[in-house]
């Protein structure tokens, strides 16, 4: 599977509560059960108006499909073809 980075464009998403945020995730995940092995969340970003969600997926489509189940829009789908950090200087 690919690795994708899903902008996720949520107005006020950043002063929602914990029980607000909790609720989404479950809609995520009720969706990534009815699509199946094909796609798998890893973690979210929260911010002010977006979310940056980390994706592993079959590709593009699939990520589409999980957005018109959970009811989260995918504003944004980037392939991730790298992974750097601060110790890729001493490479």
């Amino acid at each position: 599977m690919k690795k994708y980075v899903i902008e996720r464009e949520v107005p006020k998403i950043g002063s929602l509560t914990e029980d607000k945020l909790s609720a989404g995730a479950a809609a995520s995940n009720a969706a990534l059960n009815k699509i199946g092995t094909d796609i798998q969340w890893q973690h979210s970003y929260v911010t002010a108006d977006k979310t940056f969600c980390i994706y592993l997926a079959k590709d593009q489509a699939v990520i589409n499909r999980h957005a018109e189940l959970s009811g989260f829009p995918a504003s944004k789908i980037t392939e991730v073809t790298g992974i750097i950090d601060p110790t890729t200087a001493a490479a």
